[in-house]
This record gives C-alpha cells, structure tokens and sequence, in this order.
C-alpha cells in the first residue's frame, strides 16, 4: 500500500481537491506517464483520512482504498472506483510495453481486474498479449453498468472470460457515468409521459399541435446558429426532421442532408472535408486562425462516421438508453464536424434519429429540442466548450495559407473516446421540458383556442382568418380588445359583444393567455 500522508496535496493540474488528499487512478497514472489527453472530468484521490467524500470533480477514498503505486494497482482502483476511461487507457496502452501489461495480467490470470485490463488492451489497441486463455472463470463484465451506461447483454469474449458490453466498438465509443441526476430523469420514463399527453388528447388537436412543434423545432435549429430560414427553406428542414428514423443511418444519408439543410451550395463544399475545419474567429490584421475547436482530421472523418453508425447498429438493440445514445452520437457528431457547413443542425437532425429509431418519442410526434436548447443556449454552448477547451491544449496545428488550420498531430482517438456525461444530462434535461412544458402547453393552447372559436361562433359568424385576427388582437392586449382594433377591424361588433369576447378569452385563459 502506498502512505497517502507522503504526497497529499490541495491541487492537481489546476484542480483543486476537497481536502488534501493523494491522487490515484487515472490520475496517478496521467501524472505518472504524461499521457497526452484532458485528464477525466472526475478523478480520485486518497485523503489522511477515515472518511469517504464526493464532489461533482473529485471522489475521495479513506487510507485503507489506497493502491499499491504500480501499473497493476492503480489500473485496478481505477476500474472499481472510477469505471473505463478509454481516452486514458488507449493512451496509457501506447505508452507501456505489452510486456509490462501481460506481467500485470499472468500475475492474476483469473483476477476480475487483470481480465478487464487484458479485454481493454487487445479491443483498444488490435495487438494480443502474450498470455493464455482465461479457461474456466466465471465471465465479468466490462463496463460494470453501477457506474456507466452500458450495453445489457454484452458479447461473450471465451478468450477474456468477460462480457464486452461496450456501447460501441473501437471506431467510436464515448461512455457516460451513470449520475444521479441522469438516473432521476431516466426514472421519470419521459416517453410514457409523452405517450399519456397524447393518450388524451383529439387527434384534431393533436395533429395541429406536431405540426407547429414540428415547425417550431427547425426554425429553432437555425436560429441557433443564428440564421434566419425562409418559410419554404424552415418547411424543407423541417420535413427532413419529420422524417428521421424512417432511413437507415449512412454516410451518404448525411451527405444528402447536408445538401438540403445549405440549399444554396455555390460557395460551400457538400461532403466530407478534405481538408482541417475549426470552430473560432480569424485575427482581424493578420487572418490566421483562432480557434475554439479543432475539428477532425479530414483522413479520420469516415472512419469516425462510420463508427458514430456502428454504435447506433450495437447501443440501440442492446437496450441502451436512447437519449444517451442520441447525446453521444449527436455530440460525437458535432465535435468531429465532418462537414464544411451544417454540421450544428445535421447534429440536432441525429437526436431526432435515434430517438426516432428506437420509437422513444410517440409516432408522428417530433420532441422540440432545438427549441428548448434556444432557451438554454448558454448551457449549451458551455456544454459543448466542456469538452472542446479541454482538448485544445493536445491538438497541435498550423494555420495555413487560406485561413484554415491543419492537424500535426494524430487526433482520431479525441474524437473516438470520450466522456459523453455533461452532454446526456443537457440532452436528457431538454427532453425532460419538451415533454413537461412545450407538448402539454401546445395542446392546451389549442384546446383553449378552439374552445375560443366555438364560443364566439355562438355569438357571431365570422370567417376562419377573423376569428384568428380577433384571438391575435386580444393575445397581443393581455385579453382586451385594443381602441385601434374596435374601430377597425372589428368596428361592426357591438360594445356588449366585445365585452362576452373578453370575458370569454379571460375564461379561455385564465391565467393570461399565450405568449
């Protein structure tokens, strides 16, 4: 064991610890062999003392969870405590000799640990150890589903004795921990929710309401990126999003997309980059780059993608949650950005596409996200940048002749691995408001107004466009018919039908009306 008195510390790599405590696991070994990737969103670390702690960053362990300092121990604390870093250990595995690592696996040959250790080296890095096969032990899992989302059956690798319940496979496999605010909303079973809103609601009104939601949806997608779509290009789109699910995941399907999504395509290369992208300003005197984001090389792009559709193929049949399926391939997506244009709304398109596929939101019924991210945009981009500025520091680049940047260093494996669990629970708490506030606000919306309509056609026989002008005038006047529209548009109403139409939208909206 080591003597975590010997090295405690406040501080680590601009992290500040609970408590003085000495950092272990991945964290060690990060430190240890200078591994070139951003350290894991939550480390370890062991305290003087006998008291367990947790914040959002760090959980720290009491003297007796102290490791052994070697390669073996620390790669086993890191397992159990920590869950699979696969950035960490794809790095780590190209550091250490396989010699060393089959030493750690014969030291144990039918240990849980030693096992999981020798499945990760061969599946991250394509080369078999120098070991014999387990033979007869019982078969552990990979990923221990306690602390991530994993896939629920697994594979059976006989070689290992373990069950690969890896969500995807070594072209594209970011992992999410399974925290406590992701476990709360899972519980709340969202799409049986959806299901009950509609479950009660006309099918007239429930048609008029996917359709605005719809609508509402890709105008949202472009006004994040601060676009403002004509009606016909808003419609396209939003057809586009209507149908995800219906075709299978493919490169080619996105290429189309993407052609669809630009529409004027004169002055933007469609398809795959064949050269660097980043997300960033330019410096005003000298033009170079400044990035915020890198993107990924142009040789990894397809191997990349390919990997995103191989994991949608693995995670959605092995009962993976969709929402986190949509939140690791949507932000994979994004994060590799594959296209010169409309990578941000192609990868809103693929939220739609898993959620679709694996029928979470109800037939004919697109969820909102776009609008719900507008609202919380901040979030969203602090979301995004959580992952982006912490891998800024290990991408090496040049700018070039044109503006752009071009990748020096080998980056595919940032993009392949990565910790998805910011991203699922903004994905997940944005689910959460389309299926709580905008489905159940629509519909009630449009009950109210035709409640309104049926109340004033007693009264008064007007024309559809009317009585839509008349509801518009009182929205826009808190519910009372303005002097300029009494006098105007609606000069011919008598002064006692003008009141029973105020009284009847205050009846219709009691609680002010829509905004």
């Amino acid at each position: 064991m080591t003597e975590p008195n010997s090295r405690l510390v406040n501080v680590f790599h601009g992290r500040r610890l609970p408590e003085p405590a000495q950092p272990a696991g991945y964290a060690a070994l990060w430190d240890r062999y200078t591994l070139p990737v951003p350290l894991p969103r939550r480390l370890a670390a062991v305290s003087a003392r006998h008291r367990r702690s947790e914040t959002a960053e760090w959980l720290v362990l009491t003297p007796r969870h102290a490791p052994e300092d070697t390669l073996a121990g620390q790669l086993e604390f890191a397992l159990k405590w920590e869950g699979v870093e696969l950035a960490v250990l794809r790095q780590l595995f190209r550091r250490v000799p396989a010699a060393e690592v089959a030493a750690v696996v014969r030291a144990k040959p039918t240990g849980a640990y030693a096992r999981r250790i020798w499945f990760l080296y061969e599946w991250l890095t394509g080369t078999e150890l120098d070991v014999p096969d387990a033979g007869v032990v019982r078969a552990v899992p990979v990923v221990d589903p306690e602390q991530q989302c994993a896939a629920r059956r697994g594979r059976s690798s006989p070689r290992h004795r373990v069950i690969d319940n890896l969500p995807g496979g070594p072209a594209f496999c970011p992992l999410v921990r399974r925290t406590p605010a992701l476990v709360a909303l899972a519980e709340k079973g969202l799409d049986e929710q959806a299901r009950r809103v509609i479950g009660r609601t006309h099918p007239d009104v429930l048609a008029r309401a996917a359709a605005f939601l719809l609508l509402n949806d890709s105008r949202a997608s472009f006004q994040i990126e601060k676009e403002q779509p004509s009606r016909e290009r808003a419609h396209r789109w939003a057809q586009a999003i209507a149908r995800a699910g219906s075709t299978p995941l493919s490169i080619e399907e996105l290429e189309r997309l993407q052609k669809l999504v630009i529409g004027d395509d004169r002055f933007v290369r469609v398809g795959l980059r064949t050269e660097g992208g980043f997300v960033g300003e330019h410096d005003r005197r000298t033009h170079e780059p400044l990035p915020e984001h890198v993107s990924a090389r142009p040789e990894d792009l397809r191997s990349l993608l390919e990997g995103m559709i191989a994991y949608v193929e693995r995670a959605l049949p092995e009962g993976m949650d969709p929402v986190v399926v949509a939140a690791v391939v949507a932000f994979g997506f994004v994060y590799a950005h594959p296209f010169e244009d409309g990578n941000g709304r192609l990868h809103r398109w693929l939220i739609h596409h898993v959620l679709a596929e694996a029928r979470y939101n109800p037939r004919d019924l697109v969820f909102p996200i776009s609008a719900a991210i507008l609202r919380q945009l901040d979030e969203y981009r602090r979301v995004l940048e959580s992952y982006s500025k912490a891998l800024l520091p290990f991408i090496e680049w040049r700018p070039t002749a044109h503006g752009n940047v071009e990748v020096l260093n080998d980056t595919a494996d940032y993009y392949r691995y990565f910790d998805a669990t910011a991203q699922a629970e903004f994905l997940y708490a944005c689910v959460e408001e389309t299926v709580e506030r905008d489905l159940p606000e629509e519909v009630a919306y449009l009950e109210a107004y035709d409640r309104f309509v049926s109340g004033v056609n007693d009264v008064v026989d007007m024309p559809d466009r009317t009585l839509d002008l008349l509801h518009r005038f009182l929205r826009q006047n808190g519910g009372r018919l303005s002097q300029r529209a009494r006098t105007g548009e609606f000069a011919q109403l008598t002064d006692a039908e003008v009141q029973r139409f105020e009284e009847l939208y205050q009846d219709c909206y009691p609680e002010g009306g829509p905004t």
